[in-house]
């Protein structure tokens, strides 16, 4: 490969990671003003109407993976390991997500939930006997200063239950970190793309499951701007992001990628800025330049 097509290759890398970031940042802002239109909305229906209008993409995914690839049929132990996969990083860490919004700013959510990378590494350490460096050790320092910064910056402005959406947002940072070791380990066995597209089909199904059992069927009784919301988050907060997040780690490689997608957490508190008219105070830019310095360095240590 000449240096022009391997440069190119990474700037190419590198604007789908871009993009991939700013998908994923929308999505806490899609889901507050989903929350602001209508009381009957909650953290439940929401990520059913998200699922509703993401599974046919995957599904179609799923099914021309299948078609065209020819790798072995998956063995009922990986399909298991799947599935888990699935239900964790999807389903149980997007609910409790979903559920913390209801509850927290979408600036702090993100800065909280941004803190996953160092959890991966605590828990790499834990389960793999990895000795922790002074380098890391201030990684994580740096992140979780930051982030209790934010959210004593928070507590003092917003209600009281901002503990409560606090502790569930960074509950969904520690499960969808184990997922994330799980991915790591499951995605060079059977492709990003199948990987991607049969664990969003099992979170589909099981958040749709989730909804019909304290529902009942019925999606089609709100009003039309959270079905709206509801798609756009879908399409650019879930399906591609998805996939460009995966084409562009192909490229530019897994450490790269979660170096270039620290910017998520400054996308979202723009876009929260802008959209939602919520305050940024120098506290909390400062709590989160920590929490990304510390990603950052985490980030760099992986690569």
């Amino acid at each position: 490969m000449t240096d022009s097509i391997a440069k190119r290759r990474r700037l190419i890398g590198l604007l789908l990671v871009l993009l991939g970031a700013f998908g994923f940042s929308a999505k806490a802002i899609f889901i507050k003003l989903a929350y602001g239109i209508s009381t009957q909305t909650d953290a439940i229906t929401l990520m059913a109407l998200r699922m509703a209008f993401s599974l046919p993409f995957f599904l179609l995914v799923a099914v021309w993976n299948n078609k065209t690839s020819t790798a072995e049929p998956l063995p009922p132990k990986q399909w298991l390991v799947i599935i888990v996969l699935g239900l964790m990083g999807y389903y149980i860490a997007s609910f409790l997500d979903f559920l913390g919004l209801q509850y927290i700013s979408a600036g702090l959510e993100r800065v909280i939930l941004f803190l996953y990378p160092t959890f991966v590494i605590v828990f790499s350490a834990l389960v793999y006997r990895r000795k922790i460096t002074w380098r890391v050790g201030l990684a994580l320092a740096l992140s979780y200063a930051g982030m209790l910064l934010v959210f004593v910056e928070h507590l003092a402005t917003e209600s009281a239950n901002v503990w409560l959406g606090s502790l569930l947002v960074l509950a969904s940072a520690v499960v969808f970190a184990c997922f994330t070791m799980g991915s790591g380990v499951m995605t060079p066995r059977i492709g990003s793309a199948r990987f991607t597209a049969y664990t969003m089909t099992i979170a589909c199904i099981a958040t749709l499951v989730h909804f019909a059992v304290v529902h009942g069927i019925d999606l089609l009784d709100l009003p039309k701007d959270v079905y709206v919301l509801a798609g756009l988050m879908a399409i650019f907060s879930t399906v591609l992001p998805a996939f460009l997040m995966n084409a562009g780690i192909l490229r530019i490689g897994a450490g790269s990628a979660s170096i270039v997608s620290t910017i998520g957490p400054i996308l979202t508190l723009a876009l929260a800025f802008v959209v939602l008219a919520e305050p940024v105070s120098y506290w909390q830019l400062a709590g989160t330049f920590l929490v990304l310095a510390g990603v950052y360095t985490v980030s760099k240590v992986k690569a």
